[in-house]
């Protein structure tokens, strides 16, 4: 199964172990727009350096949770499909998120490859595109 990663759910997961997990599953496939993997580094970087300088990581620690999380894009876990690709559907992906136009990236590689968009996002109910929570998906998807 192929599913869009919203930022947010991106972000959020990939500081989880549980998150991690589930974008491993060896029948899932996590694609992400460029535009979301740009704004999903840019805040991990922000909340793992918030979480040192709370004392809920060490430095060391955060900069190995950044690696791994560097390296599931490296190794593919999640694909980081280049705007090129999706961006000929800008144009209907921005009509069907009103309440977000920022959010039409996800929609538009949603709607280029024909698959669902994993999110906790509100906004993309109603686009068109089946959606997912973590919850539902690792639901279905079992134990890998």
């Amino acid at each position: 199964m192929i599913v869009v990663v919203d930022a947010s759910v991106l972000v959020a997961e990939l500081l989880r172990r549980r998150g991690r997990e589930l974008f491993a599953h060896p029948d899932l496939q996590c694609v992400v727009a460029e535009e979301q993997w740009g704004e999903a580094r840019h805040e991990l970087q922000k909340r793992v350096a918030a979480m040192a300088g709370q004392g809920r990581l060490s430095s060391e620690q955060g900069e190995k949770l950044l690696g791994v999380v560097h390296d599931f894009v490296e190794d593919d876990v999640i694909e980081v499909v280049p705007r090129t690709f999706y961006e000929h559907m800008e144009r209907a992906a921005r009509r069907r998120v009103p309440r977000n136009p920022n959010d039409w990236a996800p929609v538009a590689l949603a709607l280029a490859l024909n698959v669902a968009i994993l999110t906790g996002d509100h906004d993309f109910l109603g686009c068109g595109c089946p959606t997912w929570t973590i919850e539902t998906l690792t639901t279905e998807l079992g134990p890998s």
